[in-house]
């Protein structure tokens, strides 16, 4: 009896340091990521650029300022931040983006409920723009409602369609069932797939050219929804933006891209944060790649290209369910 207890306070305390090391890896390096990539692209453009430790010291920064409300800004707008950023951490800890093994949390949602938590927190986002009485905040959150029903739409059909591939709504098994059958990578089905979730990616992190936050005439959506934000709700929300992106970079890279080398034994799992860092090169090398390479797109041309994310996505339903 004794040695049953003990193996189970041993088990609870692997899963415990699993948790803390997937929740604390996702909340320290997500800015990191981001700054590699705008260091990275500055010198393709010849730039010099700011450090890759710039998104840290902004963060900082912006934390130390005073915050400032606009007069007819209202609750959600106030305390809307706190919100996205406590849905983002709930997401990292459901998914495997570090650790390809349930850790605590695992349970709270599958892929379907992760998708959700993701609208969810858009909405919030959206219902804070609208709320903050700024005409131009408001022009963000209508351009942002404008392309959502496809990005959301996008990611609802992706997650369906690795469900269908492997069987299960648990990403946990998802990872470990295409890692172990590497054939499925190369099927029309997770193709499509990965292609749509691909492009979701581009457009929910920003990286699509016209979203750029010096080209207010070409129309800012993110950051027109951050406008009237200062201080410390800044920082959370560029903080949230930093998670977010590593989330759905890590779910790119873990499940639809190379599910392979994660480490689930204890305590050799640490070596999956090296081995992520390295993905997560590769992922950024191919962002560069794309996001140079590309025209700068006119605002109305978003939906053609979510409309193609979609396409792809229910073309993985065409082959997935009627021909398969």
């Amino acid at each position: 009896m004794i040695g049953a207890m003990v193996n189970v306070m041993d088990q609870y305390l692997e899963t415990l340091l699993m948790t803390l090391t997937q929740f604390l890896f996702v909340l320290l390096a997500a800015p990191l990521f981001s700054g590699i990539l705008t260091r990275l692209k500055s010198m393709v453009e010849s730039r010099k650029g700011p450090s890759i430790f710039q998104p840290y010291r902004d963060i900082w920064k912006l934390l130390h300022k005073e915050t400032v409300f606009p007069n007819n800004s209202g609750t959600i707008f106030r305390y809307g931040p706190y919100a996205i950023m406590g849905i983002y951490s709930l997401i990292s800890l459901i998914v495997p983006i570090l650790v390809p093994v349930p850790i605590f949390f695992t349970a709270s949602a599958d892929f379907l409920g992760g998708a959700i938590l993701f609208s969810l927190a858009a909405f919030i986002k959206l219902a804070a723009a609208l709320e903050s009485g700024s005409n131009f905040m408001t022009m963000g959150a209508v351009r942002a409602l404008s392309f959502n029903f496809l990005s959301e739409g996008t990611l609802i059909t992706v997650f369906f369609a690795v469900s269908l591939i492997t069987g299960t709504n648990n990403p946990y098994v998802t990872n470990s069932f295409l890692s172990s059958n590497p054939i499925q990578g190369i099927s029309l089905e997770h193709i499509f797939a990965t292609l749509a979730f691909l492009m979701l990616f581009f457009y929910e992190t920003g990286k699509l050219p016209l979203e750029s936050s010096g080209l207010m005439e070409m129309g800012m959506i993110e950051e027109g929804m951050n406008y009237e934000y200062s201080g410390k709700l800044l920082a959370i929300n560029r903080w949230s933006s930093h998670i977010k992106q590593y989330i759905l970079g890590s779910i790119l890279l873990n499940v639809f891209l190379f599910p392979w080398f994660l480490q689930s034994s204890f305590p050799w799992y640490i070596l999956d944060i090296p081995i992520m860092f390295l993905k997560w090169m590769l992922l950024i090398f191919i962002v560069l790649v794309i996001e140079t390479s590309l025209a700068k797109m006119r605002l109305f041309r978003i939906q053609d290209y979510l409309a193609t994310a979609f396409a792809f996505s229910i073309l993985f339903l065409i082959f997935g369910v009627v021909v398969g």
